[in-house]
């Protein structure tokens, strides 16, 4: 059992390594060479090693901006994912890993600009203090260049009595490289699980400051405030002989000519930004198609019900799309799973009202209370994808277990539905023939449309002889008194008195290794399925289940874990 989830977790690490490996390079290659380089040998008098940590961190901080948008690049990852033979199998998990490394990066985009911005802090420090009157020799020298005619300047500062922060802010370098670590603290500050959570506008809005970032990113080089000796002035002006004596550069020795070095973030970052355009353009072309809804429904606990047509529409279980209402945001796309099968004529949506945008978009198609409007006045929605992983693998396995934890359930509204058309309405051999489904939540009425559609697929599969093939258990977390009250009041045997099912509502959580326990005796030497879909504690757990149960005899019951994200 263990090999697969071995295999994709040495993928994992490998991809990481292989990141963190390239960095290490980058950084120790470029500082070695600084440290080494005739060129700017000079320069190190003045700043020392901080000009080498300054610049092996610039190095290593384009290579990760070049990196940063490519995990978040959907149409990109989709192409990868549908098309590539290279992504396949475990190499094709490492996709649905996008976001983790997306993350990586930016912590690596952390990590080396506050390294840069630190050691430029004391190259600054360093340039100032080179022109006070206790700079002397060849440090003095050095700094007092570009002073009279035909000389060239070293040291930026070209004054004692400077303000280094005046001075800095008047430079390109300085300018841009404020929006640069501003546009970041606003990004990271804004990317935290808190704020995504209280305020996705918020997030979205922030996390698009990028593009500011990017553009000051690619022009910060363009001030040249670093400076190295030129080519021509090397073949002249022989270091070895001539650094050791300054008072004589003009008797005996050329004086040194010194010029900024060419930039270079450009190069690196160009082909992320045309990559960007590219997906905006595309995102562009995809809001100018026709999209007909053909349902509203409004659902108890303020919950909208959207069924949709869109030509050449094709969807798996488990994917999400971006949808925007220009009469609320021109700019806003927020992420939905689909609801509806890919076997159904149409594709659904289900969304709650938990912010401002939601609640904006619930109000304009009319929930709880207000009157449904006539498909005429219906507001425009522009719909993008779909994009992420399928849960297709759940057809892979005799015996699933797929377990959802609160808004974790909603992917598997279209797994259930499919799972329907596939194994138990059509006529058409299917190998999954068992399939278990736990659900997790403190508050069901935010999810009475879920129950709903457990009590059509129960009805279904009763009325075809097939109650058998799916087994749901609902765990409630969240309970009090007047609810504990109101269940012995109304009890039923034949219904359930939260849900309206026939199977009944357990309270308090799941006892995980009863339920592993339980499946691995009904079903021995089976390779079981399991898909989950909810916080990183309870994955944690559920991952542990899968190795303490699956047994050591290959011709054993053994558990394949599978974790989705959406």
């Amino acid at each position: 059992m263990m090999g697969c989830w071995i295999l994709n977790e040495s993928l994992s690490i490998i991809l990481v390594l292989s990141w963190l490996g390239v960095n290490l390079y980058l950084f120790i290659d470029t500082f070695y060479w600084y440290e080494e380089e005739e060129s700017f040998l000079y320069t190190r008098v003045i700043l020392g090693s901080t000009l080498a940590w300054a610049r092996a961190s610039a190095v290593c901080l384009n290579f990760n901006c070049m990196l940063i948008l490519l995990p978040v690049s959907r149409n990109l990852i989709s192409f990868m994912r549908g098309t590539s033979a290279c992504f396949r199998g475990p190499w094709r998990r490492q996709l649905d890993k996008n976001l983790k490394f997306h993350k990586l990066v930016a912590y690596g985009i952390v990590i080396n600009a506050t390294i840069h911005v630190g050691a430029h802090l004391f190259n600054l420090e360093h340039y100032y203090w080179s022109q006070s009157p206790e700079a002397e020799g060849l440090v003095a020298a050095l700094s007092k260049l570009g002073d009279t005619p035909n000389e060239t300047y070293l040291n930026p500062i070209r004054t004692f009595h400077t303000n280094t922060i005046t001075e800095l802010l008047t430079t390109i370098a300085g300018i841009t490289g404020l929006l640069i670590s501003l546009a970041l603290i606003l990004i990271m500050t804004s990317s935290t699980e808190f704020i995504r959570q209280v305020s996705y506008e918020l997030f979205w809005y922030t996390h698009h400051v990028f593009i500011i970032f990017f553009i000051g990113l690619a022009i910060h080089g363009a001030g040249r405030i670093v400076r190295g000796q030129t080519p021509e002035s090397l073949l002249l002006h022989n270091i070895t002989l001539c650094r050791d004596h300054p008072e004589e550069w003009q008797v005996r020795c050329p004086v040194p000519q010194f010029s900024g070095k060419e930039p270079s973030a450009w190069k690196w970052v160009l082909g992320p930004m045309v990559l960007y355009a590219c997906e905006r353009i595309i995102r562009f072309w995809r809001f100018q198609q026709e999209v007909i809804i053909t349902k509203v429904v409004s659902h108890p606990s303020g919950v909208l019900e959207l069924c949709m047509k869109k030509r050449d529409f094709k969807m798996a279980p488990g994917q999400y799309v971006l949808i925007q209402c220009p009469s609320i945001s021109t700019l806003e796309w927020h992420p939905f799973t689909l609801t509806s099968a890919p076997q159904e004529d149409f594709f659904s949506v289900h969304i709650r009202a938990a912010g401002d945008w939601t609640e904006a978009l619930c109000k304009a198609f009319g929930v709880e209370g207000q009157p449904l409007k006539e498909p005429w006045s219906l507001p425009r929605l522009a719909v993008d994808g779909p994009f992420g992983a399928a849960l297709t693998d759940v057809f892979h396995y005799r015996v699933s277990m797929c377990i959802a934890a609160g808004i974790g359930v909603t992917p598997f509204a279209a797994l259930l539905k499919s799972i329907w058309y596939q194994c138990c309405e059509a006529q058409m051999q299917c190998k999954l023939n068992k399939v278990y489904f736990y659900w997790i939540c403190r508050d069901p009425g935010a999810f009475e449309w879920f129950a709903d559609l457990l009590l059509a697929l129960e009805t279904k599969m009763s009325e075809q002889g097939k109650a058998h093939f799916l087994s749901y258990h609902i765990f409630l977390t969240g309970w009090d008194e007047n609810q504990a009250f109101h269940i012995a009041l109304h009890w039923d045997e034949n219904a359930d008195v939260i849900t309206g099912l026939r199977q009944k509502t357990y309270y308090g959580r799941p006892n995980w290794n009863h339920e592993f326990q339980q499946v691995a005796f009904s079903h021995p030497s089976s390779n079981i399925g399991v898909f989950f879909c909810g916080p990183k504690a309870l994955s944690k757990i559920l991952q542990k289940m899968c190795r303490v149960y699956s047994s050591a005899d290959p011709r054993g019951v053994h558990f394949y874990y599978n974790r989705e994200s959406f």
